[in-house]
């Protein structure tokens, strides 16, 4: 990873990831209910505050939100005033069919200069959007390459089996996307701005994480959570409560422990698709290694 304020393209700033472990579980369809806000607050526990040392973000005597999610899938209601705290500019976590994430209003310029000192806890500069549907990736990017006379394909029509799915879509960004969603580097100093406008893009295949995108306005920014100063992600939400409540989290969804396996990563603003990051998302016959070189995509 590059120092702080280094200009990395957005391709430049993946890995390749490490340990393989279970599959996420997969929640049945939710049965609305009336909204009522449910809290749970906190508690440290002394076996898991390793990483509570440093105290980058102090708050007052706030309580986090911390809301705990049933494996019955019905009680989305619950989610109800974390939607409600992040139309007001709050900073949390939420699941995703990957690895957790934290998230903020891609709008609020305020939460996102908060979720990029995030970041930089453990020395990442990388953030994509969170969608709920493909007329938000329209909206905010160029959209995914046509075809062409050289033969190669639709890109649309392969990539639409994806969504939703555990793929990130490197894209060109639109004049929608805001420009606080392209920039790197933490608190806004030493920032430089990529030469193209490149943005991820992920549709996750989540109850959890959809349930959210779709009672919002507009996507979310967002980046993984990982461990401070160290490049391994957090899968267990009691441990991310442990570490990030101190670093001044508004609030944490709780949706059981996740596998170490993040999205695979896409690129589509060059000649081919290429997979500059191979995680859950297997390789599709359409989309080539980084370094590999093709004489063409497959037409089918």
């Amino acid at each position: 990873m590059g120092t702080i304020g280094e200009s990395l393209s957005f391709s430049q700033c993946f890995m390749d990831p490490t340990a393989r472990l279970r599959s996420p579980r997969r929640l049945p369809s939710p049965r609305s209910a009336t909204s009522v806000s449910v809290v749970a607050l906190m508690k440290r526990n002394p076996k898991r505050l390793k990483y509570a040392a440093e105290r980058l973000f102090k708050r007052k005597e706030e309580d986090m939100m911390y809301v705990k999610m049933d494996q019955s899938g019905d009680d989305m209601w619950k989610l109800d005033p974390v939607i409600e705290l992040i139309k007001e500019g709050a900073v949390g976590v939420i699941p995703t069919d990957t690895v957790y994430s934290i998230v903020c209003d891609m709008k609020n310029n305020d939460s996102i200069e908060r979720l990029r000192r995030y970041a930089a806890l453990f020395f990442s500069f990388l953030c994509f959007i969170l969608c709920h549907s493909i007329s938000d990736i329209y909206k905010y990017t160029l959209g995914f390459p046509c075809g062409s006379s050289e033969g190669r394909r639709d890109i649309f029509r392969v990539v639409k089996p994806c969504l939703p799915g555990p793929y990130t879509f490197i894209l060109m960004a639109s004049k929608e996307l805001p420009r606080q969603c392209i920039r790197h580097g933490p608190n806004g100093v030493a920032t430089r701005h990529v030469k193209r406008r490149e943005v991820g893009v992920r549709m996750p295949d989540d109850i959890v994480c959809q349930y959210i995108l779709e009672a919002l306005d507009s996507p979310l920014i967002c980046t993984s959570v990982k461990y401070p100063a160290e490049d391994e992600w957090v899968l267990d939400p009691v441990v991310i409560a442990d570490i990030y409540k101190q670093e001044g989290v508004d609030f944490i969804v709780d949706d059981g422990v996740r596998a170490a396996e993040p999205s695979t990563v896409v690129d589509l603003t060059g000649d081919y698709p290429t997979v500059i990051r191979l995680g859950k998302g297997p390789k599709l016959h359409w989309m080539v290694m980084e370094g590999e070189e093709s004489g063409g995509v497959p037409k089918d």
